[in-house]
């Protein structure tokens, strides 16, 4: 593999979904077109968060995550998320789905859920995230249809039994130029189901494959997918959540904007009925982490948890 599989979405094809299996079973990523997102969409997103990051920090200290109590939303600054324990060379925005108050989760104090933390400034990016929010959770649906039938499933099985009330979590990452030789985020895995990547035009994206680590640019038009952990999960290590990380390479300041379609709260992710349990984790010992995506047993909100209290240490005591 020399570059990310692009694959076209407007059509749930057959030859679409062998494309997808391909993809999965060798890459673990692939880039998509035809998704069906507006493209303003995404130009005024961009636009709203290069001139929020342009504010100084103090300002935007004025919505730090450490307000967001367990929700755990809001900016963190430069060095202020952790990576394998060690802190990345960026800055930015974490939001997820917009609860009120009373909703039984928020009033159960239960963590990642609760409302949004925006500044005052820039006008208009309260809304923006919202809409932005609203059509990656109709592509990330979409994607997980083409993957369920790579897999021989019904189309909607993904959407019926592990994504019918998801976790929804959106990132917006700040990258400031660097001298090259620090990663802005280090290799890694994700945690989650599926994760969806818009890119600015600056490169910095690596996957690692088989022959070694390739770039992966963005490419006008198209999103980047890739796998977590849990679909690897799910399928046995069939399907592979491939290690990737991030190194600034150009003189200006990178954004990128990954959106993370995970299982239900509640959901206890255990394999599909058509894989078969591997009798022993090979694979662990060559993992980034050393860790077996396959030893946990329990819910999706006990494993996440632990996974974001490891990048956030100080917000795992946070009020309620």
């Amino acid at each position: 593999m020399t570059a990310l599989p692009l694959i076209d979405m407007s059509d749930l094809s057959t030859d679409v979904a062998r494309a997808i299996d391909v993809a999965c079973r060798e890459a673990g990523f692939f880039s998509i077109i035809g998704h069906g997102v507006d493209p303003s969409l995404q130009i005024r997103l961009e636009e709203l968060c290069r001139e929020f990051f342009a504010l100084p920090d103090d300002e935007k200290r004025e919505i730090e995550m450490a307000r967001g109590g367990r929700a755990w939303r809001g900016w963190f600054p430069v060095g202020g998320e952790l990576t394998s324990g060690v802190p990345d060379i960026k800055e930015g925005l974490y939001f997820g789905e917009e609860l009120p108050f009373d909703h039984p989760r928020v009033l159960a104090a239960t963590p990642m859920h609760g409302a949004n933390l925006f500044p005052d400034h820039p006008v208009g990016l309260r809304e923006t995230v919202h809409d932005y929010i609203e059509e990656m959770t109709r592509v990330g649906q979409l994607v997980l249809g083409g993957i369920a039938l790579a897999l021989g499933l019904e189309q909607t099985w993904f959407s019926r039994r592990l994504t019918h009330d998801p976790l929804l979590l959106f990132r917006v990452f700040h990258y400031p130029p660097t001298d090259g030789t620090r990663w802005g985020v280090a290799e890694h895995t994700d945690y989650g189901l599926l994760t969806i990547l818009g890119q600015d035009a600056h490169g910095g994206l690596q996957v690692r494959s088989p022959e070694g680590w390739i770039d992966a640019p963005p490419i006008p038009g198209s999103f980047v997918c890739n796998l977590g952990d849990m679909l690897e999960r799910l399928t046995g290590g069939l399907y592979r959540s491939t290690p990737h990380r991030v190194r600034n390479v150009s003189t200006e300041d990178r954004l990128s904007f990954p959106f993370f379609l995970d299982p239900s709260w509640d959901a206890l992710v255990e394999r599909l009925p058509i894989v078969a349990r591997p009798q022993h984790d090979e694979g662990a010992a060559q993992r980034w982490d050393r860790t077996s995506v396959h030893g946990f047993s329990g819910t999706y909100g006990d494993y996440i948890v632990g996974k974001v209290k490891k990048v956030f240490p100080a917000l795992a005591t946070a009020p309620d």
